[in-house]
Parts: structure tokens; sequence; C-alpha cells
């Protein structure tokens, strides 16, 4: 199925045509709290892009869930951070924890690809925590 889904834009994107989505293949590839991580989709990472769009984001809880991979055949692989992760294998991420755009005061929630479950933390926090941009095709 994942072939199906995902195709490489070969620009450091990949459409998911099962979301309507361009997404970034890879993470921000390094610690970063709720708010950069809201400040590098929209302004850092379009400009390592050659195609601009002015509407990165951060990603849904349901467009970042819909990433990991619930076969308990699939062992995932191991991140720089050394946490194995079970995420799509067209999405490289450097750490397993990863900022959602759904947020309440001082707090937003964050998914965990090893253990395929969310949580909501300190928007201050980043040890370990990444970001993956995403752009609406509709």
């Amino acid at each position: 199925m994942a072939g199906e889904r995902f195709m490489d834009n070969k620009d450091g994107t990949i459409t998911d045509h099962l979301s309507g989505l361009m997404r970034a293949n890879t993470d921000n590839q390094g610690d970063i709290d709720w708010i950069q991580a809201e400040k590098w989709v929209k302004f850092t990472f379009s400009y390592t892009l050659e195609k601009m769009y002015d509407d990165w984001r951060l990603p849904s809880m349901a467009e970042i869930k819909s990433l990991y991979v619930t076969d308990p055949n699939y062992k995932g692989y191991e991140t720089e951070c050394g946490q194995v992760v079970k995420i799509v294998t067209e999405i490289k991420l450097t750490c397993g924890w990863v900022w959602t755009s759904e947020k309440k005061t001082i707090t937003a929630r964050v998914y965990n690809f090893h253990r395929g479950y969310h949580y909501t933390d300190r928007m201050l926090k980043k040890k370990a925590y990444r970001v993956l941009s995403v752009h609406s095709l509709k």
C-alpha cells in the first residue's frame, strides 16, 4: 500500500495521496520546542525547497497519526537519537517525538512514533522533539 500512497517529489517532500497532503520527507533534524516548530514550518522549511508554498504548517493529530505503522511484523528503524520508530519508510525521523498543531494555553500535543500514542506536554519542552511540515494540496 505504501508504494501507491506516496510519491517522492525529489525535492525534500512527498505527496501523500491518501491524505491529500504534501509532506516533508524528513523532520527538522534537531531539538525544537512547539513555538519554534510553528515558526520553522512557516518561515524556514519552505525556503529549503525550489518551489515555494506559503501555507506549510504543523500537522493535525490525525495527519501525523496516519503515518504510524501498526503492522506487528514491521520492526521500524532506529533514529539518530537511538529510538526505534514505526513510521512509514518514506519519512525519516531523527527522533521519535513529533509536535502536532493541537494546543491549549501553554501545552501542545506530541505524537510518539516508538509506541504509537500521543500526549500533552509543555510548549517550551524541546529535548528530542521534532517537527514534520505539511501542506494541503486542496
